[in-house]
């Protein structure tokens, strides 16, 4: 009887462990998930701020319709960040901080990520 129990408890703890290791999998992937997340985010934003200059110093022209195409894509995607960001953050002029607030936002959020990494794993 003490060898069947030994046994039963045996697979228990195997069990146990591998319920571990596949939930620490799934929040591992999480963890990559959301930083490959920022990362896009991070690349969209910055090229937003480019093509805003280019805009703006009149290299690219806004009347062609892959440049407005780009130009339209980028301010409907990160309006719905930029926006608050506006509402909050004072006017300077023409010179627009929201993309500044919104990298730095993303840069800590990731720091944040990647300092309690940890408790994905």
């Amino acid at each position: 009887m003490t060898a069947i129990d030994d046994v039963v408890g045996l697979l228990a703890g195997l069990l146990k462990v591998g319920a571990r290791m596949v939930q620490g999998g799934v929040m591992a992937s999480i963890f990559e998930i959301l930083m490959l997340l920022i990362g896009v985010v991070k690349f969209v934003i910055i090229a937003h701020v480019i093509v805003s200059w280019l805009v703006g110093f009149q290299v690219l022209n806004l009347r062609q319709p892959l440049v407005w195409q780009i130009w339209n894509g980028l301010n409907r995607l990160l309006e719905p960040i930029y926006g608050p960001i506006r509402r909050v953050v004072p006017q300077m002029g023409g010179l627009d901080l929201a993309p500044l607030v919104a990298l730095l936002g993303v840069y800590a959020l990731q720091i944040v990520l990647r300092n309690n990494a940890g408790l994905f794993y």
